[in-house]
């Protein structure tokens, strides 16, 4: 791999980052509901699906999950109700925003964490990405892994800047006196966010058998 493949692969992860996804509604919804904790915690999830496919794309499982269309449909159906449930409970919620981040109710963290990582592996795009772009910044004649961990490190710091700012910049908006007002209907917007996001991945196509 030389410096210009890497900065290929860096551009091409920066716009894809940039773009508001499913990644990115996830954090700014958690962000606004949970302050930058419960978005930093959503953003951590997300990462963890990235870095589990990046294994998985050495080992060639990637390829398969997609060529597996029953498999990766039980995967992504899976993923979308968990994230329907997950906006359903937030939608129906009788408090608002919490004040601070510390006052995250118990297990809030591992359910943010959650919620980006089942995000991450049930999105097609994801696994159309690493299934076939990935492997187009490969040079089969190095060493294959070496350049993996190397796309990987990229990655993971070019989205966990961009997921970072993103975290900010709704947490800033989140500590407004506005945000205070109708903290309630903040909390139920994030919740329909996730609705949202649950039927898009439902809804994604995913090829044929």
């Amino acid at each position: 791999m030389n410096w210009g493949t890497l900065a290929a692969f860096a551009l091409l992860e920066l716009t894809l980052c940039l773009i508001p996804g499913p990644a990115v509604l996830l954090t700014l919804s958690y962000a606004m509901r949970r302050g930058a904790r419960g978005g930093l915690a959503a953003a951590s999830g997300i990462l963890a699906g990235n870095t589990l496919y990046f294994i998985l794309s050495g080992l060639g499982v990637v390829a398969l999950l997609l060529a597996s269309y029953r498999v990766f449909l039980v995967l992504k159906w899976g993923g979308a109700l968990y994230l329907a449930f997950l906006g359903l409970r937030a939608m129906f919620a009788r408090h608002g925003i919490a004040p601070d981040p510390s006052a995250m109710q118990r297990g809030e963290s591992g359910r943010a964490f959650g919620s980006g990582f089942v995000t991450q592996v049930s999105n097609p795009k994801a696994i159309v990405f690493f299934a076939a772009i990935l492997p187009q910044f490969i040079d089969l004649r190095g060493v294959i892994w070496l350049q993996l961990a190397i796309l990987t490190v990229a990655s993971v710091a070019i989205e966990l800047g961009v997921l970072t700012g993103y975290t900010l910049a709704a947490d800033r908006l989140r500590r407004s006196a506005a945000a205070d007002r109708v903290s309630l209907w903040i909390e139920r917007a994030g919740g329909a966010v996730l609705i949202g996001i649950a039927a898009r991945v439902a809804l994604e196509p995913v090829g044929g058998p």
